[in-house]
């Protein structure tokens, strides 16, 4: 699969993630009493359609890679992954409605309390992550206007 056949499908899974997430939260709002969604139905939502044109954004760059195919496929997968990731854990606590902020101490996941090791250092490897492989693209793009 090419870097930007990954991209277009991340686009589209996350654009469908987008839109079924949405109608949750409309169902959510239009069941309670206060008119409101549960914190991170609204967060899935949102960083779903956020993601899907993200993820349009980084094929638009993939022209400009200064690495292999393989590489660039690395460069474009690890941010899309963990844009993945991102909405995953935000459905995850949208559905168990266990948190508000789940980068607030103690780190709640259902019942459980998660360490701050954990929850830190994913979030050190996503910054990492999704910064380094478009860092990589912009790099691409930026020496091919010299």
């Amino acid at each position: 699969m090419t870097a930007e056949t990954l991209c277009l499908l991340a686009a589209g899974l996350f654009f469908m993630t987008a839109l079924l997430t949405g109608w949750w939260k409309y169902r959510c709002i239009a069941g309670s009493e206060t008119a409101t969604a549960p914190v991170y139905v609204d967060i899935a939502h949102r960083t779903a359609l956020m993601y899907a044109f993200s993820a349009l954004l980084l094929r638009e760059f993939v022209p400009y890679s200064p690495l292999d195919a393989a590489g660039t496929r690395w460069a474009v997968g690890v941010p899309l992954l963990f844009f993945a990731l991102a909405i995953a854990s935000y459905v995850l606590h949208g559905m168990l409605r266990d948190t508000d902020n789940q980068l607030r101490s103690p780190h709640r996941l259902g019942h459980r309390t998660l360490p701050a090791l954990a929850i830190h250092g994913f979030m050190w490897a996503l910054a990492i992550g999704e910064i380094g492989g478009f860092a990589i693209l912009l790099w691409g793009f930026l020496k091919s206007l010299a």
